[in-house]
């Protein structure tokens, strides 16, 4: 951390000073852990083993926050009778685990009640053979100081000493953070991982409270702001499930229908899904057509990095974006990957500087072996100059989901344009062509709600998106609510409604409306949206 995100760890130094103690896991002696209090060296791949230990040692010895757990945890819940753990039935498996198909039916991990989820039984003793804490305790008992000591390499006073430090720092007056890098994501069970950390955190009440939590230390500056708009192939912004092309999510009923839940955040999926809708396709997303659920791409397969990897080196792939990464060096098999994209016709770089996936056709080590000959490579490249972080505005997300606006600094030299200028540009040119297009298949790019306003260089004006990801109520002619309830605005005495106003409503856009005006010069959108709870399934909110 020291190393690689100097400024964030600059707060753990001032921590430091006023008493906290810093503890540092990792296979390497590093700056970090130069300036630790306990520098912890650990196999690489032990990592649930060592938390699975210190997990047991807060159930064994009783350390565990006693009144969080209680009130703000499932620890109490009651299992299902049917619920199994991986030792019962000597399977290795939970319960519901399908051979044929490598998965689990989670039917059996419900709780226990007439509704499972939102009312379960509980037992606030924590003594109940199937509730939770229970069962957590029991699965965990394997991992004892021997076993991390076998496993990770850690001697059990060294462990001992780990744990005793985390405990001391935690409780109802003081809370213990742990932060992550790339050293568990990029793991295959790193989602495993990070899952036993929070066990852990819950444990000794360090979630949801000033100073705890489990902090991921991202790789780049937004990284975290990708993950949330986002860059995943299979959410869409804001974590919704993206839609299935198997015939199981047809319309907007069978998605909704799958997704939402009882109880919950996600109970209100329809609100979050139909505003979603209502941002992308805007007055074309009518309760008629399904809100243009049928414009969605949907899901086919799994489209994650090495599975499309896989279909660029088998040449089902014609094209390819890289924009913010290099995965010519990046990718887990780099070799493979600058091989497959010789078998592209095109492929477009965006960066900086020509990094090695926009030069892989003439210098790469598969080059210098004769693996792979210049004059045989077809693929098309096209490099685009990109603007650095420091030479256009936005926003970066950090750990702790928090967006801070940054101001453009200097202009970026000569043709180099920001990665909006480009995405908003390639779109208008893309949007144009469907439209001139009587192709089926360009339905979706036609339904399009292009309405960003443009800054000087042609790019969307930057805090407008900002607006549109923060949510705002519609504005549209028949459909919602009047245009003065729908801008948050009552006329005041004398004052013309909206709906009077005519031609003269856009020098007026009436209470918490920002940049209300699309690129047409037409009214857009009504006003900023407070947060989820305001967010509505009737197509009145985007």
């Amino acid at each position: 951390m020291a190393e690689a995100h100097p400024v964030g760890f600059r707060w753990v130094m001032k921590a430091k000073e006023r008493g906290a103690t810093i503890i540092h896991v990792d296979p390497r002696f590093s700056r970090t852990s130069a300036l630790a209090d306990i520098w912890v060296p650990i196999r690489a791949g032990g990592d649930i083993a060592f938390l699975g230990g210190l997990v047991r040692h807060v159930l064994e010895n009783n350390l565990f926050f006693r009144d969080y757990v209680v009130h703000y945890t499932n620890a109490s819940c009651i299992l299902r009778e049917d619920f199994r753990d991986t030792e019962e039935g000597a399977t290795g498996f939970f319960s519901g685990w399908n051979e044929e198909q490598r998965t689990y039916d989670s039917e059996s991990w419900r709780y226990q009640g007439s509704d499972g989820l939102a009312f379960p039984e509980r037992d606030l003793t924590l003594q109940h053979p199937r509730c939770v804490f229970q069962t957590l305790r029991r699965h965990f008992a394997r991992y004892t100081p021997d076993m991390v000591e076998k496993i990770c390499g850690i001697p059990p006073a060294l462990f001992h000493k780990v744990a005793d430090a985390l405990v001391a720092a935690s409780g109802p007056d003081k809370t213990a953070a742990i932060c992550y890098a790339l050293g568990w994501t990029q793991h295959s069970k790193g989602v495993q991982i990070i899952r036993t950390a929070a066990i852990l955190q819950l444990l000794l009440g360090n979630i949801g409270r000033p100073g705890g939590g489990i902090m991921a230390l991202r790789g780049h500056a937004s990284i975290q702001g990708s993950t949330d708009v986002p860059t995943l192939y299979d959410i869409l912004p804001g974590y919704l499930p993206m839609p299935r092309g198997d015939g199981s999510e047809e319309t907007l009923h069978d998605y909704l229908a799958h997704h939402t839940k009882p109880t919950g955040l996600w109970h209100n999926l329809p609100a979050y899904f139909i505003s979603l809708l209502k941002a992308y396709y805007g007055r074309n997303a009518t309760a008629e057509n399904d809100f243009g659920y049928k414009w969605v791409p949907k899901i086919t397969g799994n489209h994650s990095f090495f599975e499309y990897l896989y279909d660029v080196a088998d040449g089902k792939m014609e094209g390819m974006f890289v924009m913010g990464q290099n995965p010519s060096v990046a990718g887990a098999n780099s070799r493979l990957l600058r091989k497959a994209f010789s078998k592209l016709k095109w492929l477009v770089v965006r960066d900086m500087v020509e990094i090695e996936a926009a030069a892989f056709w003439r210098e790469s080590p598969e080059i210098e072996r004769g693996e792979l000959a210049t004059s045989e490579i077809d693929t098309e490249v096209f490099f685009f100059p990109s603007a650095g972080h420091a030479e256009n505005d936005g926003t970066f997300t950090n750990t702790q989901r928090l967006l801070q606006w940054r101001q453009t600094a200097i202009d970026p030299p000569g043709d180099c344009r920001s990665d909006e200028w480009f995405m908003h540009q390639l779109a208008l040119r893309l949007i144009a062509k469907a439209k001139d297009s009587s192709d089926p298949l360009d339905e979706p790019l036609r339904a399009l709600d292009w309405w960003y306003p443009e800054d000087e260089r042609g790019g969307p004006k930057t805090e407008a998106v900002l607006a549109e990801i923060n949510g705002w109520q519609t504005v549209e002619q028949k459909e919602n609510a009047q245009p003065p309830k729908a801008f948050g605005a009552v006329p005041r005495a004398g004052e013309r409604s909206m709906e009077d106003r005519g031609a003269e409503a856009p020098p007026s856009l009436g209470k918490g409306v920002v940049f209300g005006i699309d690129c047409q010069g037409a009214l857009h959108h009504g006003a900023q949206l407070d947060g989820y709870p305001h967010l509505k399934a009737d197509g009145s909110t985007a």
